[in-house]
């Protein structure tokens, strides 16, 4: 194996070595809001017709765990590295920027797509899931996990300690991913609020994924993909500049 390669397989090792904390426990939880919120709302709620509430909440937790997971793997594989002082080791091999680039994010998007997927096979017990457009799900899926992953490496670079990438991720990316449509469609609410939620990047991505399964969504698959793939091309040039600069990893 190259470089990037083998940094890689470092940290897809990493999170795997603990899957039961990485991949099962994100799995677990979206299965207890899933439990929750559909048996409290399927009758209360009919957001598409012919799709249950229970199915209509199952690809946005799927994404939901997708994202969160994407952007914990590269953000706290940075910061351990930091604070541990073992990132040393890493400066001082030939791996160039793109190898760090490439490797980290890679491995987020594996992490991400591997609790997405765990997370449709066990809700796939509960409710009946259809793939109008499988093409549409893997984009979004892949999309959205590089783009989360890649926020979490600016995360990671921009923190000094643990505090600073949690307060990042309970200010940041929660808000924003429980404010996406992940429990509701964005036409049940006010006209300020659908607004606010148009100007939300993690509600083209939910919406966009949602579509692949149902053939249905709030805002047009290709629309959502536009402002995705705009997102993740800003974060990857931020991203990519900071390593070759050497942000807070290089004396």
């Amino acid at each position: 194996m190259n470089g990037w390669q083998t940094l890689l397989y470092k940290e897809v090792l990493r999170f795997w070595k603990v899957g039961f904390q990485t991949v099962a426990g994100p799995v677990l939880t979206a299965m207890l809001y899933l439990l929750i919120f559909g048996h409290a709302l399927e009758s209360h709620v009919k957001v598409y017709d012919a799709v249950s509430y229970t199915a209509f909440l199952v690809p946005g937790l799927a994404m939901m765990s997708l994202l969160q997971n994407a952007f914990a793997n590269s953000s706290s594989s940075l910061i351990m590295s930091k604070v541990m002082g073992n990132i040393v080791f890493l400066l001082l091999t030939p791996l160039s920027y793109m190898n760090w680039f490439v490797a980290y994010v890679g491995a987020s998007v594996i992490r991400g797509l591997v609790v997405g997927l765990g997370v449709c096979v066990v809700a796939a017990f509960f409710t009946h899931l259809s793939f109008e457009a499988p093409v549409w799900i893997l984009a979004f899926a892949i999309m959205g996990a590089a783009l989360m992953g890649t926020l979490g490496l600016i995360a990671g670079l921009w923190a000094e300690k643990f505090d600073q990438l949690a307060a990042f991720q309970n200010f940041v990316v929660m808000p924003m991913t429980f404010l996406s449509g992940v429990f509701y469609s964005v036409h049940s609410l006010p006209p300020f609020w659908q607004t606010v939620s148009h100007l939300n990047p993690f509600f083209y991505m939910i919406d966009g994924f949602r579509f692949g399964f149902f053939g249905v969504s709030d805002v047009s698959p290709w629309l959502s993909f536009s402002v995705v793939g705009g997102a993740l091309l800003v974060v990857s040039t931020i991203a990519i500049h900071l390593l070759r600069t050497g942000y807070k990893v290089r004396g």
